[in-house]
C-alpha cells in the first residue's frame, strides 16, 4: 500500500479544500485544534472535539481512532450502496477497509467530513491463488472499473476516445455535467471531480502535470494534471473505446429531417 490520501473540504462551503499524503507508518490527528492540542486535520466547527480522533496507516490499511467519550463517528463507503462502519466512542485503531471512504463526525448543524482515498488493495492472482509460483506480480496500475474516479477518467478521455485530434479536455464543471446524468452521481460536485483527479493523479497512475510557469493561480496546474492523467490512461490502453458505455447516454443530437421519397 503506497498510503492514502486525505481530502479535506473547506467548512460551511467557504475558503479552499486542503490535502494530505501519508505514507505507511505515518498518523494524523484531526478535529477543532488548539494551541494546547495542535491537530494536523483541523475540522473547524464549534461541536467538534479540539482533538477528536487520528488517522493511523499501515503497510495495508488504515485505522480510525474516535476520541469522542460519548459520540461515535461514521466511516461511509459512498460507492457501496449505503455500506458503513460505525466507530464507537474511545474505539482506537479500528480498521477501515474501504478503498473510497468518508469519516463523518456528528454536529449540532449538518455533519462535519472528510474524505479517505486509499489506493493498492492486494488481491489473490487468479492464475497463482496459493501462491505456489513464487512473489506475487505487482499490477502497475490498480484501476476498480467499478469506482466513481474510473468514471471521471473515462469522461476526461471521452473527447479523445471519440475523436483523436480533438485537443482540449473537458473542464471539471463539464465533467461534473456529464456525471449528473448517471443517476448515483447525481449530486457530484466540482470538489468531488478535483478530488478523484488528485487521487488518479497521485495516487493510481502517479503522474505530475506539467505547470505553465507562466500562469497565475491553480489552473494550468490543474489543467497540466488532467492533461497527465489522460496520456497515461490512453497511452497505456488503461481505457478504451468500450469503457464509453460506463458513461450515461447523450441525449441524442438533432437530425436533419429524413427525406421524403417523392417530395
Amino acid at each position: 500500500m503506497s498510503g492514502v490520501l486525505i481530502h479535506v473540504l473547506p467548512a460551511h462551503g467557504t475558503g479552499s479544500a486542503t490535502s494530505m499524503r501519508l505514507g505507511p507508518g505515518e498518523n494524523a490527528r484531526f478535529g477543532r485544534g488548539s494551541a494546547a492540542r495542535p491537530v494536523e486535520l483541523v475540522l473547524p466547527d464549534p461541536s467538534v472535539s479540539r482533538l477528536a480522533g487520528e488517522i493511523r496507516v499501515t503497510e495495508d490499511h488504515w485505522q480510525l481512532s474516535n476520541y469522542s467519550t460519548t459520540l461515535s463517528y461514521l466511516v461511509e463507503n459512498p460507492e457501496g450502496a449505503g455500506e458503513y462502519l460505525r466507530i464507537a466512542p474511545r474505539r482506537l485503531g479500528a480498521p477501515i477497509p474501504f478503498e473510497f471512504a468518508r469519516v463523518v463526525l456528528p454536529t449540532q448543524g449538518s455533519t462535519v467530513s472528510f474524505q479517505v482515498f486509499a489506493p493498492d488493495h492486494v488481491y489473490l492472482d487468479p492464475g497463482d491463488p496459493a501462491g505456489a509460483r513464487g512473489t506475487r506480480t505487482l499490477p502497475a496500475y490498480s484501476l476498480d472499473e467499478t469506482a466513481t474516479y474510473f468514471l471521471v477518467l473515462v469522461a476526461l478521455c471521452e473527447p479523445r476516445l471519440r475523436d483523436a485530434s480533438a485537443v482540449a479536455l473537458p473542464t471539471t464543471p463539464q465533467v461534473v455535467e456529464r456525471l449528473r446524468a448517471h443517476p448515483p452521481l447525481s449530486r457530484m460536485t466540482a470538489r468531488a471531480v478535483t478530488a478523484h483527479i488528485d487521487y488518479l493523479a497521485e495516487q493510481k497512475l502517479r503522474v505530475r502535470g506539467q505547470r505553465d510557469a507562466s500562469a497565475k493561480g491553480g489552473g494550468a496546474r490543474r489543467t497540466g494534471k488532467r492533461e497527465a492523467v489522460v496520456g497515461v490512461a490512453l497511452r497505456f490502453g488503461l481505457v478504451r473505446e468500450e469503457h464509453l458505455s460506463l458513461l450515461p447516454s447523450r441525449a441524442p443530437s438533432s437530425l436533419p429531417p429524413c427525406a421524403v421519397p417523392g417530395v
